[in-house]
């Protein structure tokens, strides 16, 4: 019998979901365990950690007595916290930035001040602690400008304001209201920069790298980018706006400065480092730096990666990534979310999902990933979330992948089901357009 490997998944959304079904594809026999864990993780065979955790410490605890080779973090409030570091002490093997590498998402202020000391592009900016300098800044700037709040706020802390009535109020609530909390304890207030968004993942050791497909996440509620921004209504990767010129650019003006960075500011960054990139008419530059995965991007990305997952983690821990089979399939992929009526304001829950078991079986190209689902009492799947599941489907073309992802979407069914009709819709265009301009030379 092979010796096995037993895995710890820490998180219970969508993103997590697509981590242990991209650890399944591998023929590597493992032994899975998730905490908190959802129940389409449970179904695929994942065991839901059972023992009462009320802590960092407490969750190292039980890694270490129950012989976990590997964790795997997959929301960034833990790392951010010092999940990583915790483990370590206790001789674990863990895959993330430590808390000090995790300021570069837990601290906008501190990857801002990292992107001007060391030139990495983005957009010019000045940071606050208190509202009557900003307010000030402000005036002096004008609109439009973005403001962000420094610290954590799922994905929400950004705050585009096209007059200047909007960036007073907005900091107002912030300030005022603590609207964020104490994540809006530190501001930063931003140039509005202008182009197109995609999403750069880099799997790293702290010096060695790998960039995984590019995708592009639609963050707005309703088709053609309308209404309140959510945590991510759908993806698809690879993203033609990043063709190879454009991604040599990224990787040489901002992935190797700000590994280096990090490595000479004495915060070895290792786990998975995303770029939020904007392609301007000046070249690309950051919105954002994440310390971790990008949910609904993910589910997008992970299905185009043919390796062995477990290898790839554990050796980006380990600061072996250099040695490891790197293997990108041809072909696209397709994430559409369904939410539940309402999200992203109030929305209600215990709604019966039905159709999944019926897509997992019929087809081979598509997987459905949990994000806010429960069992009720009679053990029927429920909705228990704004965002509810993800279909994700993969296929040689884009339009195919597009097809074969919304028919699961029509498949699935529960009172309230939303979704946007347009995920991937900008990469046929540009893709359309591409096909043209080649035509015309």
């Amino acid at each position: 019998m092979d010796f096995m490997n037993s895995v710890l998944i820490i998180g219970n959304g969508g993103r997590e979901h697509a981590i242990l079904k991209a650890l399944l594809r591998s023929d590597r026999p493992l032994c899975l365990f998730a905490f908190p864990g959802n129940p389409g993780m449970e179904q695929d065979g994942c065991m839901l950690v059972d023992k009462k955790i009320n802590s960092i410490s407490d969750l190292a605890e039980w890694a270490h007595n129950n012989g976990i080779d590997l964790t795997i973090v997959g929301p960034e409030a833990p790392l951010v916290e010092g999940i990583v570091d915790a483990f370590k002490e206790k001789g674990l093997t863990i895959f993330g930035p430590t808390k000090s590498a995790a300021r570069i998402e837990g601290s906008k202020a501190f990857a801002k001040e990292l992107m001007k000391k060391y030139s990495i592009p983005t957009a010019s900016h000045s940071v606050f602690i208190d509202k009557k300098s900003a307010v000030d800044y402000l005036h002096q700037h004008g609109a439009p400008i973005v403001i962000k709040v420094s610290g954590l706020a799922a994905g929400k802390g950004a705050v585009v304001c096209d007059s200047i009535e909007i960036a007073e109020n907005t900091l107002i609530d912030i300030f005022d209201n603590k609207s964020f909390g104490e994540a809006g304890n530190t501001v930063i207030l931003e140039e509005k920069m202008v182009g197109e968004e995609a999403s750069v993942f880099v799997l790293t050791d702290g010096r060695n790298y790998k960039i995984l497909p590019v995708s592009q996440d639609h963050k707005a509620i309703n088709d053609g980018d309308k209404g309140p921004n959510t945590g991510g209504m759908g993806a698809y990767a690879p993203a033609p706006i990043m063709d190879k010129a454009m991604l040599e650019k990224v990787e040489n003006q901002i992935i190797k400065p700000v590994l280096n960075a990090m490595e000479t500011e004495g915060c070895r960054y290792q786990g998975l480092l995303y770029c939020g990139i904007m392609i301007t008419s000046e070249g690309p530059k950051v919105v954002e730096f994440n310390c971790r995965f990008g949910d609904p991007e993910t589910q997008a990305v992970l299905p185009l990666v043919n390796s062995d997952w477990y290898e790839l983690f554990h050796s980006c821990a380990a600061g072996k990534l250099e040695k490891v089979d790197w293997n990108v399939k041809p072909g696209y992929c397709v994430s559409v979310i369904l939410a539940s009526r309402g999200y992203p304001g109030k929305y209600e829950k215990g709604k019966v999902i039905t159709g999944i078991e019926e897509i997992e079986q019929d087809r081979e190209n598509v997987d459905i990933y949990h994000s806010g689902t429960a069992l009720d009492r009679e053990e029927r799947l429920i909705t228990n979330g704004g965002r509810v599941l993800a279909v994700s489907a993969w296929a040689d073309g884009l339009l195919e992948a597009i097809d074969a992802a919304y028919e699961g979407v029509t498949d699935i069914n529960f009172e309230g089901k939303t979704y946007r009709g347009d995920i991937g819709s900008k990469g046929v265009s540009r893709l359309k357009l591409q096909r043209e301009e080649n035509i015309a030379l």
